[in-house]
Formats: structure tokens, C-alpha cells, sequence
């Protein structure tokens, strides 16, 4: 027979791979060379050209492909290192990926050398690879933790908290009193048995979006817990009274919300409660549930019954818009529970942001807690008008609105008012005098008159969308009746909350000029000189992304975009970065504050808003009209193609700097934390991360590591004297409790839907219990539901 030679088949893999090497590489020098001209890093433009050789070398089968690849890794790490150290967020998109290819590399190599070399190639491609492996762990690992700076300060007497109601058995007020403390003085649950902590109960509340509301819902609801009765309010406003102890429904009231009426979020914060002085507590609507709706109804309802107060306004309920003009369906909300001081139901409303330069009044209202009967009415640019406005007109269109939540102080007759901005955020040429005064500012107005007793502003002619978020928190301050309060930018001040001046160091920074409105910018901006949760301005070295291709990416829009630091203008020509974005620093949550202990709890965001102003023929070519003039879409992201009407620009926010392909941020973790801070010295105790990556990744898709990246929040937390404290708020879906001593979690559940609301606490029966409403939030982009739950000790 014949022999036949066979001619041994030589491997494909080297080709494969060669080929995906020298197409990264071919991206990375192109993308590399734009970034180089801009006045970037030249690394890419480097390792680029190197890949594209050693993707050519192993097309071939050479060995030195294998080799040059190995040394482009190294050059890589003593790069990567160089530019940010140890931080293992920082690292993974520099190493990470090109750590996938060494090993490729690595296993490739063998096959390509002489026999008597692949043994050693393969286990020394095998040893290298889990070495490599464990220090990038380690390094991802080093942030998986709270980092303790101070220590927590001893106990000492609490600062008196003179609301009419307190925080205890109950949690009767939104921040638990009008104070906004967030503090429970329960014990039972402490860190020493919350591990055992399991849920009490589990209701659904019905109400989940409808397909035309889809893209809308976002509860954030914080529940009131007064006597044998927990009041739960839902995203389009039904109000729901259950057994605390077991979650049973007692009444439920539908004001009949309909879709149309959603502004840009689907909300109720919460609703309020208002025991009638002196009434026979058998009398109908002798207690009272106070709340506005999406529709900008008031309403009152009986604490007992659910029924409406018959005497309170027209049958149980007063349309605040009367006075307002024109209101389109959306524009004028009540999503933030009223706040009632001196018998005043004191409330403020939502208008829709970004539509028209001349949108319904910000008009602040002050309603007779038992009538209904309006008291009286601030309207900043009538300051003269006490009632409502004279016959054949209408409050000031396009003032600054309040439309989150006040805190209040019975004794001194005062609600505190976080002030938003004028119509169209990023805009100010027609702005008028007295809307550059108040907005953006903390305006104390007197119960009585509703005329303003001082105001204290944060930022000087607004243009980045950082009107006050949050609740003043009332606290006393070295024997000073003060308040605490937090911003958007992450500046912190307290305030003598009887005249508004600052108790603690407030400075001044130069601030960047330019803009489409240069002569509109100020000279200089107040900044806090006692504590800011804001970091350092961004830099090249900060931009991220799951690979070196998409950090480029990121690394060039940072070198195109206008960025002069904190408070650089907007611009047309091209995208101007803000950094922090218009979610803070801290919004609606709020800080908690434990007066035994004198420390803040501030949970917040760090990250930043990528912003253009597109002038009006072009936002005109891409359909963007206010929202009832277009297609009639609701939802999606705020600032997002707002139309800004009867201005110049329209304005485009890329909320949080997000690449369209892959939807990660541009800057690099955390993107949210929590920190603990000494009240008496403005001193940090700890700062950690706040929220894991599980739910978070590339494309969508979930990665389901346990690990701390700290991600975007919403809501806030409630704190304990057993030295506990309660958050959800994170993209995680995860409510966990945090040692207040360390900053360490000592427990956490995985909540069916988002958790973007503050917890609250409560006994019931001897029993303490903690409740979160998990309705999610399209913002957030988290799972929307329509759970409340209670947890309690077996």
C-alpha cells in the first residue's frame, strides 16, 4: 500500500486573535491620534499603533506578536498606575480588558513556539494570569468599604425639638417632625440584633402605571404613622390607611388622578397631618389627613374614615390653580406633602421644568388648615397682593416655584421655603430683579402675614439648575436655634434660623465667565467653607468606561466640551460639562440628623450633567415644542430636548454623562455615597460608597457584583438612637441598615422594585418597625412596584 505524508493543521486561533487585536488596535489609534490633537493623553494613539503590529505579527503566526503584546500590557500597567494609583474603579477599564487579551495572548502562545518551549510558555501563561487576576481583586476590592476618618462623638443632651409633633411611637411629619430631623428615638432594633431583622408585612397598593403612563412612575413616598393608623400615598395620589402592625387596609381614597395631569414624575412624596385644636376627638375630621394631587387639587380628609372634610374648601377639596391663568394638563403639580404651621397648611407646586419662559406662577399659598380659606399668597413679584389676585389677573407667570418640601417651626411662626429656579433653568437674560433674588435661595416667610422675613441664597443667577431640593433640617447649634441645610452643589450651611445668617464659615469663589451670557454670569458664587460633599473639579484622568475604547471615548468628549470648573456657563457651540449635575450634592432625601449624637447623615450623588443649549431653528428642525404644543410623549430624562420656549435655546441634558451605546457614566465610580459628619466641627467621620453594582452594567444589563461602586440615589435616611441608620435610595434595589459608629452595613434586603423613597420608623404594639414604600423610579431606571413593606424582629 501506498503511504501518504499528512501536513500537520496549524492552529487558527493566532489568526482569530490577531485579527481582534489589530482591530482594537486600529480603533485606539485613530480615536488616540483625535485625542492627542485635542491635548489629550497620547497613550492610546501609542498603544494603538503597537496592537495594530502585534495583531499583524500573529496573523502570521510569529511569536513576536505574542511578545510585543506582552510588552504593550506592562507599558499599560505602569501607565494605568501612574495615572490613578491603586483606586480599583479607576483601574478597570485601563487594565481590565487588556488583561482579557493577555491572556489570550498568553494561551495562544504555546502554539506558536518551538516544542520544547510550550510547556514553560503554558504554565507561565497560566501563573501569570492568576497573579494578574488576584491584584486587580485586590485593588477593585480596596474600595469595598466605609472609610473611617474621625471618630463619632459622645452622647450628650438632645437638642429640643419644639414641633407639635414628635417623632417617637409615631412618625407623624414627613422628616418625622416639621423639624426634618429624620431621628427616631426608638432602641429596640440596634446593631447588635438588626441581622435578625426579617419583613413584618407586605402590601400591594394596586396603583402601577398604565400603558399611557409607563415611563412616569416614581413613587418616592415616605408613609405617616399617627396612633392605630399608617397612611400610605401612592404615585397618582390615592391615599391608603393600614393597620401598622399588620398591614390590613382600614380606608382608601382616590382622588381620581387622571394620566394626563403626570408632570415629568408620577410622586407623592407623602401627605400630612393636622389635629383640629380643641376638637372632640369623636367629631368628624377632628384629625385630618392634608395632601395635593398631580392636578393640583388640596384635599382633607377624615383620619378615620377616609371621607372627605365637607367644610374644608368645596366638599374636602380647593384647586389651587385658581389664579394662575392658562394650565395645561402636567404643568402645575402638588407632589411635595404641604407643610401646617399655626393652623396653615403652607404648600407650593411643581411646574413642569423646561417648557415655556412663561409658565404658570410659582405663587407660594397659605390655606386655613379647617376651612380651607386661603390666608394668604406670595407672589414675588406682587408682593402687595395678599389674597387672590385682582379681577381680570393672574399671579406672575414663570416665578421661581417650590416644589419640593418645607420645614417649619411652631414657635418663631416660620416655614422654611427651598426655592427653585425661574421658568427655563438655563436661561437668564429675561429673568426679572426680584426673580434673581429669591431664586435658588432659602426664603423664611412669616405664617401670619406670608410676607418673607429673610432669604438666603445659594447661587447668584442660576443657570445649571440647582434650585434647592432638599428640606432645611431645624436643629440647635451651640445653643442657636438653627437649621442645616444642603444643596445640590454639595455645600452645606447653617443658618440662625431666625434671621438667616451664617453660623458657620461661607466664602466666596471666583467664578467662570463666558457663556451665550457673559454679562448674565456673576463674578463670584457662595460656596460652604465648612463642609462639602463636593470632590475636586474633573479632570481628563477621571473619565471611565468599561474598556479603554469607551474611556477614549469619554476622554474626548471631555476634551471637546467647555469645562472652566464648578459653575462653567453653558454654551451652543459645543457641550459644556456641569459638574456637580442637577441631582446633587443632595436633593429631595434630604439629610437625617442624630441630635444626641450632633451627626449629620447626608447621603449623595457625584455626578455630572452634560449639557448643550441648542439654539431655537434647530430644536424647531428636531420637534421639541412644549408639551402641550408636541407629540405628547411624558417621561424620560429631565432637561432631555426641554424646549425652553419663548427664549433663544432649548436645552439638551445628558443627565449623569451617559455613552448612548453602552449607557455607561463618563466618570468614574462611586457615583453616590453616604457620609457621617461631626455637627459641632464639620469634620467627616466616614464616607462610603453607597450602592452595588449587582443591578448595573454595560448595555443594560445587570453584572450582579457584590460590590460597592456607589451608585446614583434618590430618597433618603432615617436614623435611630440605638445608632442605626435606614436607607434605600441606591439603583441596587437593596434598603440596608449602617452602623452609625463605623459606616459599616450590618444588614440589608433585596426589595422587589426600586427603593427610591426614605424609610421611616415607628412602634406599633411594643414592636418597632421599619417601612419602605418600593415603588422604583423611571428616572433611576429602576424596577417600577407597588410594595410597601414593614420589617420588625422575629
Amino acid at each position: 500500500m501506498a503511504s501518504h505524508s499528512t501536513t500537520p493543521r496549524r492552529p487558527v486561533a493566532p489568526l482569530v486573535l490577531g485579527v481582534i487585536i489589530a482591530v482594537i488596535g486600529l480603533v485606539l489609534a485613530i480615536g488616540g491620534a483625535w485625542l492627542a490633537v485635542l491635548g489629550g493623553s497620547p497613550y492610546y494613539l501609542l498603544t494603538g499603533i503597537a496592537m495594530v503590529a502585534s495583531g499583524a505579527l500573529l496573523f502570521r503566526r510569529n511569536i513576536g506578536g505574542g511578545w510585543l503584546y506582552g510588552a504593550v500590557f506592562v507599558a499599560t500597567l505602569i501607565w494605568a498606575f501612574a495615572e490613578v494609583g491603586a483606586n480599583g474603579w479607576a483601574l478597570v477599564p485601563r487594565v481590565v480588558a487588556p488583561l482579557v487579551l493577555l491572556i489570550a495572548v498568553l494561551l495562544v502562545m504555546p502554539t506558536l513556539s518551538v516544542s520544547r518551549l510550550r510547556w514553560r510558555l503554558g504554565i507561565g501563561a497560566s501563573m501569570l494570569s492568576v497573579a494578574i487576576a488576584a491584584v486587580a481583586a485586590v485593588a477593585i476590592g480596596r474600595i469595598d468599604a466605609a472609610r473611617p476618618i474621625g471618630t463619632l462623638p459622645a452622647l450628650a443632651s438632645a437638642g429640643g425639638d419644639n414641633a407639635t409633633m414628635q417623632a417617637g411611637d409615631d412618625w407623624p411629619a414627613y422628616g418625622g417632625s416639621y423639624s426634618a430631623r429624620r431621628f427616631s428615638p426608638l432602641t429596640q432594633i440596634t446593631p447588635a440584633n438588626v441581622g435578625s431583622l426579617k419583613r413584618a408585612w407586605l402590601i400591594h397598593t394596586g396603583d402601577l402605571p398604565s400603558d399611557a403612563a409607563k415611563g412616569t412612575y416614581g413613587a418616592e413616598n415616605t408613609p405617616l404613622k399617627v396612633g392605630d393608623s399608617l397612611y400610605v400615598c401612592t404615585p397618582k395620589n390615592i391615599v391608603i390607611a393600614l393597620d401598622p402592625a399588620t398591614g390590613r387596609q382600614r380606608w382608601r381614597f382616590d382622588p381620581k388622578v387622571p394620566d394626563q395631569a403626570i408632570p415629568y414624575t408620577a410622586a407623592c412624596r407623602g401627605v400630612s397631618y393636622y389635629a383640629v385644636p380643641g376638637a372632640d376627638a369623636a367629631e368628624a375630621c377632628a384629625n385630618r389627613i392634608i395632601f395635593g394631587t398631580l392636578d393640583a387639587r388640596l384635599f382633607a380628609l377624615d383620619a378615620h374614615t377616609g371621607r372627605r372634610c365637607a367644610r374644608f374648601g368645596t366638599n374636602g377639596e380647593i384647586d389651587t390653580k385658581a389664579g394662575m391663568g392658562e394650565t395645561p394638563p402636567g404643568y402645575v403639580s402638588i407632589n411635595s406633602p404641604p407643610t401646617i404651621v399655626r393652623g396653615v397648611v403652607v404648600t407650593g407646586h411643581q411646574v413642569l421644568d423646561g417648557q415655556d419662559r412663561w409658565a404658570p406662577s410659582g405663587v407660594i399659598r397659605g390655606f386655613d388648615a379647617v376651612s380651607g380659606r386661603l390666608r394668604w399668597a406670595w407672589d414675588m413679584m406682587h408682593p402687595g397682593w395678599h389674597g387672590y389676585p385682582p379681577e381680570g389677573q393672574i399671579w406672575a407667570r414663570g416665578t421661581p416655584n417650590m416644589w419640593t418640601i418645607a420645614s417649619g417651626d411652631e414657635a418663631l411662626g416660620l416655614v422654611y421655603l427651598p426655592m427653585g429656579n425661574a421658568a427655563a433653568d438655563y436661561y437668564s437674560s429675561l429673568r426679572r430683579p426680584q426673580e434673581k433674588d429669591f431664586a435658588t435661595s432659602l426664603v423664611a416667610l412669616d405664617v401670619t402675614t406670608g410676607k418673607p422675613r429673610w432669604h438666603f441664597q445659594a447661587v447668584r443667577n442660576d443657570v445649571w439648575d440647582y434650585d434647592f431640593g432638599a428640606q432645611a433640617t431645624l436643629v440647635d447649634y451651640r445653643g442657636i436655634p438653627a437649621l442645616v441645610l444642603p444643596s445640590k452643589q454639595g455645600d452645606i450651611y447653617v443658618l440662625d434660623r431666625r434671621t438667616g445668617r451664617p453660623l458657620t464659615p461661607v466664602g466666596q469663589i471666583r467664578a467662570p465667565r463666558g457663556g451665550v451670557e457673559p454679562a448674565q454670569r456673576a463674578t463670584t458664587q457662595r460656596v460652604s467653607l465648612w463642609h462639602t460633599l463636593r470632590k475636586p473639579d474633573l479632570t481628563e484622568r477621571d473619565m471611565w468606561g468599561m474598556s479603554p475604547i469607551d474611556q477614549m471615548v469619554c476622554r474626548i468628549q471631555f476634551r471637546k466640551a467647555a469645562y472652566k470648573g464648578f459653575y462653567t456657563p453653558p454654551e451652543t457651540q459645543r457641550h459644556s460639562i456641569e459638574y456637580p449635575g442637577y441631582n446633587g450634592g443632595t436633593d429631595w432625601g434630604g439629610i437625617a440628623v442624630d441630635p444626641r449624637r450632633g451627626v449629620i447623615l447626608a447621603n449623595y450623588n457625584d455626578m455630572p450633567n452634560y449639557n448643550r443649549l441648542v439654539p431655537r431653528a434647530e430644536a424647531n428642525r428636531r420637534g421639541w415644542a412644549p408639551r402641550n404644543q408636541a407629540r405628547g410623549h411624558i417621561g424620560g430624562a429631565e432637561g432631555a430636548g426641554d424646549p425652553q420656549a419663548h427664549t433663544p435655546y432649548a436645552i439638551n441634558v445628558n443627565a449623569g454623562w451617559r455613552l448612548p451605546f453602552t449607557g455607561m457614566l463618563c466618570k468614574q465610580p462611586p457615583y453616590g455615597g453616604i457620609r457621617a459628619i461631626d455637627m459641632a466641627t464639620g469634620k467627616t467621620i466616614w464616607d462610603r460608597p453607597l450602592g452595588e453594582a449587582r443591578t448595573n452594567g454595560p448595555f443594560g444589563i445587570p453584572s450582579m457584583l457584590p460590590l460597592d461602586i456607589g451608585t446614583p440615589n434618590n430618597g433618603g435616611a432615617v436614623v435611630t438612637a440605638s445608632g442605626l441608620v435606614f436607607i434605600a435610595a441606591a439603583t441596587d434595589n437593596v434598603i440596608r441598615a449602617i452602623d452609625l459608629r463605623t459606616g459599616n452595613m450590618v444588614w440589608s434586603d433585596v426589595l422587589p422594585a426600586g427603593g427610591q423613597a426614605t424609610p421611616m420608623t415607628y412602634s406599633s404594639g411594643g414592636k418597632q418597625y421599619v417601612v419602605i414604600y418600593a415603588g422604583g423610579h423611571h428616572f433611576m431606571e429602576t424596577p417600577v412596584g407597588d410594595e410597601v413593606i414593614a420589617y420588625a424582629l422575629p
